[in-house]
């Protein structure tokens, strides 16, 4: 699954009428370009892309990349993905709960070694991959663990200090967590629709769901938000 509604402002005028997963970062490769061979290269065969921004830029070209990747490609329409927070982007895809799903986010360029590292360690109900190497700082999605190495918090605000990684928006979650996974989404957007779906995976452990993390080791990646990180993109892609 790979999750690709939102909008990209801090990329405008790139991604004035353009999903930032369509911006190209190697020749005419794509962020989803990078992110579907990943998923091809470890064996999926099934990828469902929740759009919502310039959904119809995404229809466009799915026939393509499935062709491109020997993929089967559907898509999830998230008619509020202007609006609201990618808690709800999720929940709306949770049908695909019923079966394993390795969750990408669609604004992300790593290394298909963040996949086979999420994949390795798959057995408990959810895996995260999480960069343990990385010197943090306030804006990264950080992570906090119960002393017996599952997840205690996930959120920007925890001190970096004692934060014991971050999580880089890559998930392994087994169909026996689906439904208490679907119901903590839906406490979340239903609480605030302004929250992320990391805010879910929150109310998933608060809840008493165990959620375990992959160490990815030391390799380039990058989360896409605004030029610079673009930029940091196209140097590294052309590495993969």
């Amino acid at each position: 699954m790979v999750l690709a509604a939102g909008a990209g402002r801090r990329l405008e005028p790139l991604t004035k009428d353009l999903p930032k997963t369509l911006l190209p970062i190697d020749g005419d490769t794509t962020i989803l370009d990078n992110t579907l061979a990943n998923l091809a290269q470890v064996g999926i065969t099934e990828v469902v892309i929740v759009t919502g921004f310039a959904a119809e830029r995404i229809a466009r070209v799915a026939p393509m990349l499935a062709d491109k990747h020997g993929l089967r490609l559907s898509q999830v329409y998230n008619p509020r993905a202007e609006t609201w927070n990618n808690a709800y982007s999720l929940w709306l895809a949770r049908g695909a709960f019923a079966r394993p799903v390795l969750l990408v986010n669609g604004d992300t360029v790593h290394p298909v070694s963040v996949e086979k590292a999420v994949l390795a360690a798959r057995g408990p109900e959810v895996v995260l991959a999480v960069d343990t190497v990385k010197t943090l700082a306030e804006e990264e999605m950080k992570i906090l663990l119960k002393p017996d190495g599952t997840l205690a918090r996930i959120n920007k605000a925890v001190d970096p200090a004692v934060a014991a990684g971050e999580y880089i928006g890559v998930t392994m979650i087994e169909p026996t967590a689906g439904p208490a996974l679907a119901a903590a989404l839906m406490a979340t957007w239903m609480r605030n629709p302004d929250l992320y779906y990391e805010d879910g995976y929150q109310e998933f452990v608060d809840r008493g769901g165990a959620v375990a993390v992959a160490p990815i080791g030391d390799v380039d990646w990058v989360e896409v938000d605004d030029p610079r990180d673009l930029d940091r993109a196209r140097e590294i892609a052309c590495r993969y």
